[in-house]
């Protein structure tokens, strides 16, 4: 680093070091593993899988003859998604409950999913306040990558088939991505802030960081933070297969389908979900005895300024992110144990981040010191909620003590050597701070620090 760069490193951990300190107090979560942050957590640590094949009925098209929904499955070349378990069961996403109340009708999929992670997290943390100005200094801060498809899709069929007038009136507020926000914050009564970060793939990272720093900054006391997305429908996936970005090969074996940093990727699996986290001004917490399960510690974004849909080949974008999350933090990049790395299974992208990850940590990495992993093998990859799901699992590995493993490493990737490799399975080990990535087209990269409250 130059001397200026020195300098100016010193002079930016001076400024955030003077902000206030924010913590985790609670966490909420609807995921292909399952609905609830115990059962999600507990079948990932088991290396359990959320994935399974799809069939026509999966893929949220309306009023069509079968004939022509046959057809449209029957084009898609990518047959396995990480869909939510739905029902009344433990652990099972109940529709009913989220989607028939009494805004039902300006509700869609990836609403209804913000809306369970949030009531989650908000009742983990013990924070459903009463009184005016708590809810005046409460905030919401939840994005979507793409918003829901599937109404857009059956809205233009009543253009093409001259029906406008059957048009729903709440058409609009169902897609708009802010929407997931504003129920939050009416449900809750809640005045802060009402912000919804639209950033691809990285889009749950931004939004945990982006409320991180209305509270460091003062504009809320405790702000409800993640993503959401629910894009398992016929238009998403087939974009996506045309993008070739979707796994093709293992439609006879769809738990194997995701299988980030292994020789015989081909593609990540489109998933669905919502992670909301609860964050709070330290002093805030403490004050009121909250359960604090990490502190933020850093966010480091960048732009690659390169490709619509690649990163760069030499990882300078993620590696920006990551450095600036670590240089915000003040530690060394020594006092990171695990990385939750984005490797959605592509066969470019995981190359470039595990790369761009041995830069960054050096001989912590290639001495085997640092543990990483990527949790897509999971639950796929869930675009606008993956950020956010992923963070509330890097929380979860510094609370409990364990990383979680790779799905489906079978081949690993020749660019790992040496003691640097990615977990095959869980580890249990003491863990002081660890590093969220994710990174979305258009170039938009997030790096999320955490730590434990006491380092």
């Amino acid at each position: 680093m130059t001397r200026l760069g020195s300098l100016f490193s010193r002079r930016l951990f001076s400024s955030v070091a003077s902000l206030r300190r924010v913590v985790v107090t609670g966490l909420g979560a609807v995921t292909p593993l399952g609905c609830g942050v115990e059962p999600t957590w507990r079948r990932l640590i088991e290396g359990k899988c959320g994935i399974r094949a799809i069939g026509p009925e999966d893929l949220r098209i309306d009023g069509v003859d079968e004939a022509t929904l046959a057809y449209t499955y029957e084009q898609l070349p990518s047959k396995v998604a990480a869909v939510m378990p739905r029902g009344k069961g433990q652990g099972e996403f109940d529709e009913e409950a989220w989607l028939q109340s009494k805004d039902s009708k300006s509700i869609s999929a990836f609403i209804s999913y913000a809306l369970c992670a949030a009531d989650e997290a908000l009742r983990d943390a013990n924070w459903l306040p009463n009184e005016t100005k708590e809810k005046e200094r409460t905030g919401v801060s939840v994005g979507g990558g793409i918003g829901s498809i599937s109404d857009i899709f059956d809205a233009s069929k009543l253009i093409n088939e001259k029906k406008i007038r059957r048009l729903s009136p709440y058409f609009v507020p169902k897609i708009l991505i802010n929407m997931a926000s504003g129920h939050v914050s009416m449900k809750y009564g809640f005045q802060g802030p009402n912000h919804a970060a639209v950033t691809a793939c990285a889009t749950g990272a931004h939004s945990i960081g982006d409320a991180t720093r209305m509270i460091q900054f003062g504009d809320a006391d405790v702000m409800v933070a993640g993503g959401t997305e629910c894009s398992i429908d016929a238009l998403s996936i087939a974009g996506f297969s045309r993008l070739r970005a979707l796994s093709t090969k293992y439609n006879a074996t769809p738990e194997a389908s995701s299988r980030p940093f292994d020789c015989d990727r081909d593609g990540f699996v489109i998933g669905e979900g919502a992670g909301v986290m609860v964050l709070e001004a330290f002093e805030h917490a403490k004050e009121r005895g909250a359960k604090i399960y990490a502190e933020v510690r850093g966010y480091g974004m960048s732009g690659d300024a390169y490709h619509i849909t690649q990163p760069q080949n030499d990882g300078k974008g993620a590696m920006l992110a990551m450095r600036r999350a670590i240089d915000q933090s003040g530690l060394h990049p020594n006092e990171i144990d695990y990385v939750n790395a984005h490797a959605t299974s592509t066969p470019i992208g995981d190359a470039i981040e595990a790369n761009a990850i041995k830069s960054v940590f050096s001989d912590h990495a290639t001495s085997g010191a640092l543990a990483l992993s990527s949790t897509k093998g999971a639950i796929g990859h869930l675009l606008g909620a993956a950020g956010a799901v992923e963070a509330i699992f890097s929380v979860l590995a510094i609370y409990h003590g364990i990383a979680p493993g790779t799905l489906n490493l079978e081949k690993i990737d020749p660019v790992f050597e040496g003691a640097y490799a990615p977990l095959v399975h869980a580890k249990k080990m003491p863990i002081r701070a660890a590093l969220s990535n994710s990174f979305g087209f258009g170039g938009t990269n997030a790096s999320l620090l955490f730590s434990s409250p006491t380092i």
